[in-house]
C-alpha cells in the first residue's frame, strides 16, 4: 500500500553561535529556527517564515550530569529550571527561501520591544514564570526576570508584513511589526500586573482560564485564516484546571478560534490526541504517557480547516481537522469557575464533543524523517515544509528540514 506522499530532507547549514565551555567539554550552540514556521499571504513562493524559542537552554539535571555543572544540583527540585548558557541569543524570526532541493537563510531579525531593544527569553517576574520556571545562569544563580521577556513558538506572516507569534510563558500572543518590533502583547485577564514595566503595551484580552496552561505547554500552534480575520490558536496540552493533575491524564487539547481585531474566543473546541501506546518509536524508548503527548504546530488549510501536528519526541502524527460548529463547547467552558466533566479530563466516555480528524503522515511509517518535528508550513496544496527544533545544538541535535510532497491537496474536505 502507497504512503501517499513522499518526504525529501532538504540541505540546510546550521548558523554557528559559538562555544560554551563547561567542565565536561563544550556546548557548541548553533541558531534555531525550528519553534514555528508560516507562509505570508501572497507572498513570493518559496518564502518561509520561521521563530526560535527563548534561546539555548536545557533542564538543570540534564546539564549538571551531561556537562558536569555541579553548582546546578541545588535547583534539581525546581522541576521548571532552566539553565540558559546564553540569555543574550533570545528571540528570534528568520526568513527562509526554499530552493530546489535546499533550504537558505536569507536573514535574521531579533524580536525587539517597542523602542527597538531585543527583548529575552527569560521569565516574566511576579507570577508562577519566574517562581516555576527559573532561568539559571552556569554558576547556579537565578537569572533576573524580565517583564518584557517571551518563549516565542508558532508564527503567522501577515500580508501587511507583521506577525502574531504565540508565547508559552504566558501564555500570549505577541503582535509584531514587519521589523519584528513588539505592538501589543496579549495575555490571560488578571495577569497584566506580572507585566509591569515591559517595554511594549500589555493587554489583558485573553480568558483567564488561559493561565492555567501546564508547565511549559502554552501556546506553541498558531495560525490565521485565509482573510486574516480569525486566529487559531491550540493549547500544547490539556489545561491544569480544576487542579493541577488535571492535565496528567487528559486526552483532550484546547483548541481556540479568537477574533484578531479583539481577542475574544468566537469558538472552543477539544482536540482528541492520540492514545499514548499507539506512538511506536516512543513506546521503542520506553513508557509513554498522556502527558508525553502535545500539538506542537498548526497551519491554515482553508476557512476553519486546520493541519494539527500531534506528537511525542520520537513519533511525529499530522491531522486534517475541520472546526465542525456542532463540535463546539459551551461558552462556559471558558469560565475557569467551570470545572469540567470527567470526560474531558480523562477522555472517558463521549460527553462532550471532540473533533474528528483524518490522518495524513505518521513518521511511524516513515523511518527516512526524524524526531522532534515542530514548524510546519504550507508550500502549495500538495507540498509542505518540516522542520525539528534543534534546541539550538545544547545536546548536539542539528537542523533538519523536510519536503513533504502529497498525492492528493492537503485543503480537500476531511
Amino acid at each position: 500500500m502507497t504512503r501517499g506522499f513522499t518526504a525529501t530532507r532538504l540541505a540546510w547549514r546550521d548558523v554557528p553561535l559559538g562555544r560554551v565551555e563547561v567542565p565536561k567539554g563544550r556546548m557548541a550552540l548553533i541558531a534555531g529556527f525550528g519553534s514555528g514556521l508560516a507562509t505570508r499571504p501572497g507572498g513570493p513562493p518559496g518564502v518561509v517564515w520561521a521563530v526560535g524559542d527563548r534561546g539555548p537552554n536545557i533542564d538543570v539535571e540534564t546539564a549538571a550530569e551531561r556537562f558536569g555543572l555541579e553548582a546546578l544540583g541545588r535547583m534539581h527540585a525546581h522541576d521548571g529550571a532552566k539553565l540558559m548558557p546564553r540569555p543574550d541569543a533570545g528571540p528570534a524570526l528568520a526568513e527562509l527561501r526554499v530552493e530546489g532541493d535546499a533550504v537558505r537563510l536569507v536573514r535574521t531579525i531579533r524580536i525587539a520591544d517597542a523602542s527597538g531593544r531585543p527583548i529575552s527569553g527569560l521569565p516574566v517576574p511576579g507570577g508562577p514564570h519566574a517562581a516555576s520556571e527559573p532561568a539559571i545562569d552556569l554558576a547556579g544563580e537565578r537569572l533576573e526576570p524580565d517583564p518584557s521577556g517571551a518563549d516565542t513558538e508558532g508564527i503567522v506572516a501577515l500580508s501587511d508584513g507583521g506577525f502574531w507569534v504565540g508565547d508559552e510563558y504566558g501564555p500570549s500572543l505577541l503582535r509584531l511589526d514587519a521589523g519584528g518590533r513588539v505592538v501589543v502583547r496579549w495575555v490571560p485577564k488578571g495577569t497584566e500586573g506580572q507585566y509591569a514595566r515591559a517595554g511594549y503595551p500589555v493587554e489583558g484580552r485573553l480568558p483567564a482560564i488561559a493561565a492555567r496552561r501546564r508547565l511549559n505547554r502554552g501556546f506553541e500552534a498558531l495560525a490565521a485564516s485565509p482573510d486574516e480575520r480569525w486566529l487559531y490558536l491550540a493549547f500544547q496540552s490539556p489545561l491544569a484546571h480544576p487542579d493541577k493533575a488535571a492535565h496528567e491524564g487528559g486526552r483532550h487539547v484546547r483548541l481556540w478560534k479568537l477574533d484578531a481585531a479583539t481577542g475574544a474566543v468566537a469558538a472552543q473546541f477539544l482536540y482528541p490526541l492520540d492514545p499514548p501506546e499507539s506512538f511506536a518509536r516512543d513506546r521503542a524508548e520506553g513508557e509513554v504517557e498522556p502527558r508525553d503527548l502535545k500539538v506542537s504546530e498548526i497551519a491554515a488549510l482553508g476557512p476553519d480547516r486546520l493541519l494539527v501536528l500531534e506528537r511525542a519526541s520520537a513519533t511525529t502524527r499530522l491531522y486534517a481537522v475541520d472546526l465542525d460548529p456542532a463540535a463546539a463547547l459551551h461558552p462556559a467552558h471558558l469560565d475557569p469557575a467551570t470545572r469540567p466533566t470527567a470526560e474531558e479530563l480523562s477522555g472517558a466516555g463521549v460527553a462532550l464533543p471532540a473533533l474528528s480528524k483524518r490522518r495524513l503522515l505518521d513518521t511511524d511509517d516513515a523511518p527516512e524523517i526524524d524526531r522532534d518535528l515542530e514548524g510546519v508550513a504550507l508550500l502549495s496544496a500538495h507540498e509542505l515544509l518540516i522542520v525539528n527544533d534543534n534546541d539550538f545544538g545544547v545536546e548536539g541535535a542539528s537542523t533538519a528540514f523536510w519536503r513533504i510532497r502529497f498525492d492528493a491537496p492537503l485543503d480537500r474536505p476531511s
